[in-house]
């Protein structure tokens, strides 16, 4: 970040009618995640909130989420790094070299011309990635979506820099994401904080390559009618493009202080802010915006204003102004600082937008007092894993890497509110491979299509990164069950790849909701063996590491594009209530939890889990049908009271005749499950505990 000290004067310009209408592009309310029906729970057992804690929706209420398009070279160099330069990680420099810390020519800094124009703080899950690779692009899409963004704000406070092959290849990639149903973020900018002439540059640039041209309108974000720009107008001619400029956006200028609040008068919108946090732009007593951080490069000695991040006492990710510093060795993964800000703005602000600092900023250059910082030397906007601001998931804090995106989607959540759990519809028994039978079951869990292309593609400076795995691409899944069985479905894009393939349509299922029991809570697999003979392995975990152990096997049946397998339920120790949370997988690489974010395709993404949740109740005998045929009545325990005109048979589900009769008899059920009794073509189901 640059910032600049500048009087914000209240603009006055007449309204002009513009040759494009932008109002009618307006949203209508604000994004409903998909994700609200699934379940999240991080590996510290923090479990995201669900419905019945959040509320319902509010459509009034928008999350905007900082985002950086720099990790890229400059536009003047068509965006290409030199590869000659070597990507340099802060935390793994001092981990090697503490001295460096006093040394700006440290050679572990890099010497020459091998030595980086920026350090990262650590390395992203998705490596240190160009802002250009699509494959990243389309990953973050779908995470973005899944943790209901309403927009992304891309980061042009410095200079003239928009970072324009960056921004480009987003919207192509979005823009597809958008069709293949992935509800993301719509993007906004943010430009200098002040009235510059590089803001002034900036403010054309996107005017007359982007917005004038009407590339890309289904992503542009609206706010109040127009789309939304924190940028300053000021200084825009009262004439000619630039009066179209003034009138084309709803402009909500940049306040760089993370101290002083709006000034009066003048619709700044904050960035980032030490607590409390203020209300930004409020009429009538309501806020219009507030800022939430993960952290801020500030401390007491500052005044709280910006200081660089490596000086000591600075309010890093562990820090709390209520409850001080979290002197825990591991303090940084618990989020005190983002937690605090996010319970004001949900419980105190009550705005209509928040501003979440951030996704992805990643790195910060290295300056001393030369450059008008502190010696020996600063870093400015990130440092380590406590002092930095990104929730996007890091590779160095292994599976508790992605602890702040989950906390990120709770207080999303929290703020928005959520969508009704879909219900789900009556028990039923499948027939594997019969068309027809999954049309009534509901819900109907969906799944991204369009995401299993191949990486293949330049990182920052030194680095480049293919990716292969993505095979089966899943689009679709369902769940039910009967007395006996637990059925499950899902559906891929296209034709399902030979099943003898590694790592072939992994199910994983957490029968006890319960994350300290299983691998990554996950109390079974499906299909970690390929299956064969018409038969898939199932198998348990009997502690938290990948071992597994048999359990039995369950029917399979591939139809095209289509796998159905019908789970025993004595296999996984169910009943008649079935409350699981489950995930399908195909190509995973690594045995951690993380690599569900990364390799193959995962469905739901990430950490996230489906919960299907239905009960067959079967307390004694229950809901017995009648057919002119044959007659059943419940008369206690497991026994049957039979009116029948002829022979009949009774059968468990899987076929087996548990008895044989005819006539008025009472029958003795030998065990607890679904009979069906049938005679002349006719039958009744009897549900026995």
């Amino acid at each position: 970040m640059v910032f600049f000290n500048t009087n914000y004067t209240t603009l006055f310009a007449a309204a002009i009618s513009m040759c494009m209408a932008v109002s009618a592009q307006a949203s209508t309310g604000s994004v409903t995640a998909e994700s609200d029906n699934w379940m999240l729970t991080d590996a510290l057992g923090r479990k995201a909130s669900v419905y019945e804690e959040a509320g319902e929706r509010n459509e009034e209420r928008f999350v905007g989420l900082f985002y950086w398009t720099w990790h890229q070279g400059y536009d003047f160099n068509a965006g290409l790094d030199d590869t000659n330069v070597e990507v340099k990680n802060i935390t793994e420099v001092l981990r090697q070299y503490p001295e460096a810390i006093n040394n700006y020519n440290h050679p572990a800094w890099g010497e020459g011309a091998k030595r980086p124009g920026v350090f990262y703080w650590d390395e992203p899950i998705f490596g240190y990635y160009r802002t250009t690779d699509p494959w990243v692009l389309r990953k973050h899409a779908e995470m973005l979506a899944d943790a209901g963004i309403d927009c992304i704000i891309m980061d042009c406070t410095n200079g003239s820099f928009v970072w324009e092959y960056s921004y480009k290849a987003l919207l192509e990639t979005w823009t597809q994401a958008q069709k293949d149903g992935v509800n993301g973020p719509k993007i906004a900018f943010i430009l200098p904080f002040a009235a510059t002439p590089d803001s002034k540059v900036s403010l054309n640039y996107l005017y007359n390559n982007l917005y004038s041209k009407g590339l890309y309108k289904d992503l542009w974000f609206y706010w109040k009618g127009k789309p939304l720009i924190m940028a300053y107008p000021d200084n825009l001619d009262v004439s000619g493009v630039e009066l179209e400029i003034r009138t084309f956006f709803t402009f909500r200028p940049g306040q760089p202080d993370y101290v002083s609040g709006p000034k009066a008068n003048s619709q700044q919108w904050g960035w980032l802010e030490v607590y409390p946090n203020h209300a930004f732009n409020v009429v009538n007593g309501k806020a219009e915006q507030c800022t939430v951080g993960v952290a801020q490069n500030a401390r007491a000695a500052s005044g709280g204003h910006c200081c660089a991040f490596n000086l000591p006492n600075t309010y890093g990710r562990s820090y709390s102004k209520l409850k001080g510093f979290d002197t825990r060795s591991n303090g940084y993964l618990y989020g005190w600082n983002f937690q605090e800000q996010w319970d004001r703005a949900i419980n105190e602000i009550k705005p209509e937008f928040v501003f979440v600092t951030g996704w992805n900023e990643w790195t910060s250059g290295m300056w001393t007092s030369a450059h008008g910082w502190s010696d020996p030397l600063s870093f400015v906007d990130q440092f380590d894993w406590d002092h930095s601001r990104d929730c996007e998931p890091t590779k160095g804090w292994g599976d508790k890497g992605d602890v702040y995106y989950q906390q990120l989607v709770d207080n999303v959540r929290r703020f928005k509110g959520m969508a009704a759990p879909a219900e789900a519809s009556e028990p039923k028994t499948i027939e594997l491979g019969v068309a027809g039978q999954w049309d009534d079951v509901l819900p109907r869990y969906k799944a991204y299509k369009g995401n299993t292309f191949h990486r293949d593609h330049s990182g920052r400076y030194n680095k480049y990164y293919t990716d292969s795995t993505g095979r089966n691409d899943i689009v679709g899944a369902q769940v039910t069950h009967d007395a006996e069985y637990v059925y499950f479905r899902v559906e891929t894009a296209a034709t399902l790849s030979p099943s003898t393939d590694p790592a072939w349509m992994q199910l994983f299922i957490d029968v006890d909701r319960d994350k300290s029991t299983g691998w990554g809570g996950y109390d079974y697999v499906i299909n970690r063996k390929s299956p064969e003979n018409g038969e898939a392995y199932v198998e348990k975990c009997p502690g938290s590491k990948w071992i597994w152990m048999s359990r039995g096997r369950a029917k399979y049946v591939v139809n095209d594009n289509v796998l159905e397998i019908a789970v025993p339920k004595s296999l996984l120790n169910l009943g008649e209530k079935v409350d699981i949370e489950f995930k399908w997988n195909d190509n995973m690489q690594d045995h951690e939890v993380l690599d569900f974010y990364v390799s193959g395709d995962s469905a739901p993404g990430g950490r996230f889990n489906y919960r299907y949740t239905s009960e067959m109740p079967v307390s004694g005998i229950s809901a017995v049908t009648s057919h002119n045929a044959i007659k059943a009545y419940p008369i206690g325990d497991t026994r049957v009271s039979v009116e029948c005109d002829g022979d009949f048979t009774v059968s468990s589900l899987s076929g087996s005749t548990v008895a044989r009769s005819c006539g008025n008899v009472t029958i003795e059920l030998p065990a607890a499950g679904m009979y069906i009794f049938n005679s002349k073509g006719s039958a009744v189901k009897v549900f026995v505990r």
